[in-house]
């Protein structure tokens, strides 16, 4: 009965989430009404103009900064060291109770 029920909860779970997230599928770049958003020709314009700044500061590289704390690598770093932290911290807890257990069963 409990193994039903898991199953109809998660699949609850899924098709609220799965209309939760719909709308955002549908988005476009460009709306389809007309005097909405930008038009292509100021898309253009824009991007023009971040080419021309890209050209005046060529050692400024793509604007993701990879090694910082605040970029890529260091995020995974970052992200890795706590989440690495916590597994330790559970498996040495883990292995501090079995050690307990199998010590209260020699006891016995």
């Amino acid at each position: 009965m409990t193994e039903t029920r898991i199953v109809l909860s998660g699949t609850l779970l899924a098709v609220f989430a799965a209309s939760a997230l719909m709308p955002l599928a549908f988005a476009q770049t460009y709306p389809q009404g007309s005097n909405t958003g930008m038009t292509l020709e100021q898309d253009l314009k824009l991007a023009r103009e971040r080419i021309e700044e890209v050209k005046a500061h060529p050692g400024a590289g793509s604007g993701t900064p990879y090694l910082s704390a605040s970029g890529v690598v260091g995020a995974t770093i970052i992200s890795g060291g706590i989440f690495g932290g916590i597994f330790v911290a559970f498996v040495v807890r883990a292995k501090q109770i079995e050690n307990k257990r199998a010590q209260d069963n020699l006891l016995r």
